[in-house]
């Protein structure tokens, strides 16, 4: 557990020198198939939540480019917005990388670094408003049929006091076309 506690900026450079890496693995099927385009897949997610005075909603468009059948990388942008009335407001704002691994088709392994800034505004003064950087680095795995993955992932650098996440383990289904 030392990656824990290396400075953030560390923490980063890291996964930053694990993604680069994972491009050159990529790179001789890349050669083989000059056509950047058909590697590429959209997908995402999207959320709405509402209920007595209360309202949430997400919209989160990701993208990656398929290295080969094993391996994929991309990027992903977050933006949600949420409200209580006559409690507080919030809005959280950032952006994330991911890298998949499919050992078999069946199955995908993940690991995401999301970077998100949560600006917190309460309307009752006991409450502090803050604004703030949030890192989230997800380990997961799931089961994949076509262009649809269900799946676990745990956040190694949860922070219970920060985070925007309920725990650390979180479901997940992922979509990309």
């Amino acid at each position: 557990m030392e990656f824990l506690r290396l400075p953030a900026i560390l923490k980063l450079s890291t996964v930053s020198v694990f993604l680069l890496l994972s491009h050159f693995i990529g790179a001789q099927d890349l050669r083989q198939n000059t056509d950047f385009w058909s590697h590429v897949r959209f997908g995402g997610g999207v959320g709405l939540n509402f209920g007595d005075g209360f309202f949430s909603g997400t919209l989160a468009p990701s993208a990656i480019y398929d290295y080969n059948r094993q391996f994929s990388m991309g990027i992903g942008l977050n933006a949600t917005y949420s409200s209580q009335k006559n409690v507080f407001n919030a809005t959280v704002l950032g952006g994330s990388l991911i890298g998949l691994f499919n050992p078999i088709d069946e199955i995908q392994v993940s690991a995401e670094f999301e970077q998100l800034n949560v600006s917190q505004n309460f309307d009752d003064p006991v409450f502090r408003d803050d604004n703030y950087w949030y890192p989230a680095l997800f380990m997961g795995v799931g089961y994949r049929s076509r262009n649809v993955t269900i799946g676990v992932r745990y956040d190694l650098l949860y922070d219970d006091n920060k985070s925007i996440y309920a725990n650390a383990w979180a479901p997940f289904m992922r979509f990309f076309f």
